[in-house]
C-alpha cells in the first residue's frame, strides 16, 4: 500500500516544478548577485521569507486548481464585470511583458558572455528557442514539457554550488544576514526587487492552471492523495528553487564583495579570475538556461490568463511575439541590462498583491472550495504577506518621489 502511494506521488509530482523555473529567472540573478555583491549577506533573510511566502502562495493556487477543475483567472472572470475583468487583465498584462524583459534581456547577456553576440542577436536567438520549447509543449503534452523544464533547473545551480565548493560563504556572517534590516534605500529597493523576482505573480495564476490541465477536477475521494502529493511536489521545486537563490547571493557574497562587480560582465571577468573560467561559464550557461526555460513558462502563463480571464483564446506563438518587441527594443536601445532587470523585478512586486489578494479570498470561501477552504491561519497569513509587499512597494514609492 505505501509502495502503491510513493508511486502515485511519483506520477503526481511535475507542474511545481514548471512554476518553480520562474524562481530562477534572470532576474533573481540580477537582483540576488547585485544584493550579494554590494551588501554581502545583509538581505539574506529576504530570500528565505519570500522563498516561504511563495511556497505557500503557490501550494494554494495549485489546490484552488486541483478542488475546483478551474484556474484562478477562471475564478476570478466568473466573479468580475466585464470592465473588472479588462482591468485586471491589463496589470496582469504589464507584469508579463516586465517578466519577459527580464527573460530574454538575461538570455541576450549570456549569449553575449558566452559568444560575444550582440545583445539584440541573442535576444531574438532566446525568443526563437523558447519557441521551440513551446511547440514541445503544444505537441508532446503536459508531462514531456515538464521533464524538460525539470532537466533545465537542474543545470542552473552548477555554477554557484562549483563555486560556493572552492569559495565557501563566511558562516557567521551568513547567519548575520538572517537578522532583518535594511541599508538605506537602495537595499529597499533590491529587497522589493528579490520578492518580485522570487514570489512570481503570473506563476501564482498559471500553478492553478497546470494542477487543472494536469489531473482535472479531481474526485472528493482522492482530493487527500493529491493534495498530499502537491504538498510534497510543491515543497521539492521551491526548496530547489530558494536553494539555487541563495547560494547566488552566498557565492556573490563571499566572492565578489571585494571586487565592486557592479554589472554581468564585470561579475562573469570576476568569477572567473577568483574562481576559474570553468565557473565563471557556468555562470553564463546557468543565466541562459534560466532565460531559455523562464520565458517559456511566462509566455504559457500569459496565454493562460488572456484565455481564462477574458477569453480571447490568442495563440502562444502570436503572444510570444507580442511579448517579445519591448525587450527587444529596449536592448536595441542600449539601456543597461543590469538596470533593466532590477526595475523589472521591481514592476513584478507592485504585481504581487494582484495576484494573492483574489488567491486569499478565493482559497478561502467553502462554496468554492468546500470542506478544503483555507483555515483561518492560513487565510491571515495570506493576508499579512499580501499587506507586507503592499507596504513595501509604498514605501518604495515614497522614497522615490516623496
Amino acid at each position: 500500500m505505501k509502495g502503491k502511494f510513493h508511486g502515485r506521488v511519483a506520477r503526481l509530482l511535475g507542474p511545481a516544478f514548471v512554476a518553480a523555473v520562474a524562481y530562477v529567472d534572470p532576474g533573481n540573478f540580477a537582483a540576488n548577485f547585485g544584493a550579494g555583491a554590494k551588501y554581502g549577506f545583509l538581505l539574506l533573510w529576504v530570500l528565505v521569507a519570500a522563498n516561504l511566502m511563495a511556497a505557500l502562495a503557490q501550494y494554494t493556487s495549485a489546490k484552488v486548481g486541483l478542488v475546483t477543475g478551474k484556474s484562478l483567472p477562471e475564478l476570478m472572470a466568473e466573479r468580475l464585470p466585464r470592465w473588472g475583468r479588462r482591468m485586471y487583465w491589463a496589470q496582469a498584462e504589464l507584469v508579463a511583458i516586465a517578466t519577459d524583459i527580464a527573460e530574454v534581456v538575461g538570455g541576450a547577456v549570456a549569449l553575449n558572455l558566452l559568444f560575444g553576440l550582440p545583445l539584440p542577436l541573442g535576444g531574438l536567438i532566446v525568443g526563437v528557442v523558447s519557441m521551440a520549447l513551446l511547440y514541445i509543449y503544444s505537441h508532446k503534452g503536459q508531462p514531456y514539457f515538464e521533464r524538460i523544464i525539470v532537466a533545465l533547473l537542474l543545470i542552473i545551480p552548477l555554477g554557484f554550488f562549483a563555486g560556493l565548493i572552492q569559495h565557501p560563504p563566511d558562516l557567521g556572517g551568513a547567519l548575520a544576514g538572517l537578522l532583518p534590516r535594511f541599508d538605506g534605500q537602495e537595499t529597499l529597493l533590491l529587497a522589493t526587487a528579490m520578492i518580485g523576482a522570487t514570489i512570481m505573480p503570473h506563476v501564482v495564476y498559471l500553478h492553478s492552471a497546470l494542477a487543472r490541465d494536469r489531473h482535472g477536477k479531481v474526485k472528493q475521494q482522492e482530493l487527500r492523495q493529491y493534495l498530499r502529493a502537491t504538498k510534497i511536489d510543491v515543497g521539492l521545486a521551491m526548496a530547489i528553487a530558494g536553494t539555487v537563490n541563495i547560494s547566488m547571493l552566498l557565492l556573490a557574497a563571499a566572492v565578489l564583495g571585494e571586487t565592486g562587480a557592479d554589472e554581468f560582465s564585470s561579475i562573469f571577468v570576476a568569477l572567473g579570475e577568483r574562481l576559474g573560467p570553468l565557473v565563471a561559464v557556468l555562470f553564463a550557461v546557468g543565466l541562459l538556461v534560466s532565460g531559455l526555460a523562464s520565458t517559456a513558462v511566462g509566455s504559457q502563463a500569459g496565454s493562460m490568463i488572456m484565455k481564462d480571464l477574458v477569453n480571447v483564446p490568442l495563440s502562444l506563438w502570436m503572444r510570444r511575439l507580442i511579448t517579445m518587441i519591448p525587450a527587444l527594443l529596449l536592448l536595441v536601445a542600449g539601456f543597461d541590462p543590469l538596470l533593466l532587470l532590477i526595475v523589472s523585478q521591481v514592476a513584478l512586486s507592485f504585481g504581487v498583491p494582484f495576484a494573492l489578494v483574489p488567491l486569499t479570498m478565493v482559497s478561502a470561501k467553502r462554496s468554492v472550495m468546500g470542506g478544503q477552504a483555507n483555515s483561518r491561519l492560513v487565510t491571515v497569513t495570506l493576508s499579512v504577506i499580501t499587506a507586507l509587499v503592499a507596504s513595501l512597494n509604498l514605501v518604495l514609492i515614497w522614497l522615490t518621489f516623496v
